[in-house]
């Protein structure tokens, strides 16, 4: 499996005039997602973090509820991408066929080859509980995020989607050049380590799209911050689903479209245990 940063020739042109360097780029695989023989999807990604991509994406699509019933997971090297083969208990077999579908999804497409209108707006789970944050609190998840981006810092064309609770910060953060990917891979870190998502916030490096919701519903994330704006779409799934949506994050503030209740209001107390 090749890396997930390539290293490749360019001329550029400059006022100065024009040169010739390298440059470090993501590189993009296809990801054939199988269980028990079959193909269920081919997603464009980063060839990195792919176990925790394949248990992420299981759980977001339904195929399975929890980590513990995929029986086994294989990570194959083919010409021109990799297969993820997973094997699940005979009694997913029927799941499995109402649910197969065949996709090569562009980048960052994340509902392309479902079968219908209705599956691609499906309700959203609902999200109930979850932790308050103060805006300070959340300001400073959303600023320390970047210094962790390994790969964007390194390529500057990558996604991540990451996890902080207020008593241990981001402790855990994946990236991907499809946001919809990336999301699913912090959501199969987190589901591997057993981590309540409930805990924390789930910070997003793109726009707030439908589909977004719906992966973060699945994990039952109660915040969303991310540093774009959200569809309308997004917002109203937001609302049903009860996800706070917080968005268009910057050092100086932040908008809060859904359940706001979830947001403290600021004192004047300077609390260290704020900024965690």
């Amino acid at each position: 499996m090749d890396g997930p940063v390539r290293s490749v020739a360019r001329k550029v042109w400059r006022d100065s005039g024009v040169s010739t360097s390298a440059r470090a780029v993501p590189e993009e695989t296809a990801v054939a997602l199988t269980y028990n023989g079959g193909t269920h999807a081919v997603m464009m990604a980063t060839p990195a973090n792919l176990h925790d991509f394949a248990v992420g994406f299981s759980l977001a699509e339904g195929v399975v509820q929890s980590p513990d019933e995929i029986e086994s997971l294989e990570i194959v090297d083919l010409d021109g991408g990799v297969e993820v083969r997973m094997w699940l208990p005979q009694a997913h077999e029927d799941k499995l066929r109402e649910r197969r579908r065949q996709i090569a999804g562009p980048t960052g497409c994340g509902l392309c080859g479902v079968d219908s209108i209705q599956a691609a707006l499906k309700p959203a789970a609902i999200v109930t509980g979850g932790r308050e944050f103060s805006p300070r609190q959340i300001m400073a998840a959303m600023q320390a995020v970047a210094p962790l981006q390994v790969l964007n810092i390194e390529t500057r064309a990558i996604h991540a989607a990451a996890f902080w609770t207020a008593a241990r910060g981001i402790i855990c953060l994946r990236e991907d050049v499809g946001r919809h990917n990336a999301l699913d891979k912090l959501a199969g870190a987190l589901a591997r380590e057993q981590i309540a998502a409930t805990d924390g916030i789930v910070l997003l490096t793109s726009r707030v799209s439908v589909e977004m919701v719906q992966k973060s519903a699945a994990m039952n994330a109660a915040v969303i911050v991310s540093v774009s704006a959200p569809t309308a779409l997004a917002v109203r799934m937001a609302e049903t689903a009860g996800i706070t949506l917080v968005a268009i994050a910057r050092a100086d503030g932040f908008e809060v479209f859904t359940h706001p209740h979830r947001i403290l209001k600021e004192t004047n107390e300077h609390d260290a245990s704020d900024v965690a």
